[in-house]
C-alpha cells in the first residue's frame, strides 16, 4: 500500500495552464486594402481529456489587437452608398484602431517527443472594434481563428510558436460586413499548473 501511494503521489496532473502570447499579422494579398495588426493575449487552457499521446483542451483567450488599415481601391465604396465621396476620402487615409476580443476554442494536442508537441486550435468569440472601415462597421463583431502550432516544454514552462489565419466580421448585424482576413504568427510563454 505504501509503494502504491508513493507511486501515485508522483503523478503530476496539470489541469490548468496560463500564459502570455504576442503576434503580428497582415492581410492576404489583395488590391483592395492594406491591413496589419499586432496583438497581445492571455491564454488560459483547461485540460479536458488526456490519452497517451493526444490531449484535448478548452482555451480562453482575452486579446487586444492594434491595427492599421487603409482602403487602396476607392471603387470598393460604391456610388449607391450615402456620402460615398466623403467615405472614399476618409477610408483611403491610413487609420489606426484597436480591437478587443474574447475567443473561446477547442485545442487538440499530439505528443511528438517527450518535450515536443504539435497542436491545432479553432476558436471564435465576440469582438469590439473602435473604428469604422469600409469593410467593417465600428462596434460589435466576431473573430474566428484557426491555428496550427508547435510547443516545447521544459519543467513547467511551455514555449509556443503558431501560425494562424483569422477572419473578423459582424455576421451581417451591421451594414459594413466584408470583414478582414489575416495571416498571423504568434509566440507564447505558458506556465503549466
Amino acid at each position: 500500500m505504501f509503494n502504491f501511494l508513493l507511486s501515485y503521489s508522483q503523478v503530476v496532473n496539470h489541469q490548468f495552464n496560463v500564459g502570455l502570447k504576442s503576434g503580428v499579422g497582415k492581410e492576404f494579398e489583395n488590391s483592395n486594402y492594406s491591413f496589419t495588426n499586432k496583438y497581445y493575449k492571455i491564454e488560459i487552457d483547461y485540460l479536458l481529456k488526456k490519452y497517451t499521446s493526444i490531449s484535448f483542451e478548452i482555451v480562453v483567450q482575452p486579446e487586444i489587437n492594434f491595427g492599421t488599415h487603409q482602403l487602396l481601391n476607392f471603387y470598393f465604396v460604391q456610388p449607391e452608398e450615402a456620402d460615398y465621396e466623403a467615405k472614399r476620402a476618409e477610408f483611403t487615409q491610413l487609420k489606426n484602431f484597436n480591437q478587443y476580443i474574447l475567443n473561446v476554442g477547442f485545442l487538440a494536442r499530439k505528443k511528438l517527443f517527450k518535450q515536443l508537441t504539435i497542436f491545432a486550435l479553432a476558436s471564435v468569440g465576440p469582438m469590439i472594434s473602435d473604428v469604422e472601415t469600409e469593410r467593417l462597421s465600428k462596434g460589435f463583431a466576431f473573430s474566428d481563428v484557426f491555428t496550427l502550432g508547435l510547443s516545447y516544454s521544459f519543467k513547467r514552462i511551455r514555449l509556443d510558436i503558431s501560425p494562424s489565419v483569422r477572419h473578423v466580421s459582424n455576421a451581417g448585424l451591421q451594414y459594413s460586413n466584408a470583414g478582414f482576413n489575416t495571416k498571423n504568427i504568434e509566440f507564447g510563454l505558458v506556465h503549466e499548473f
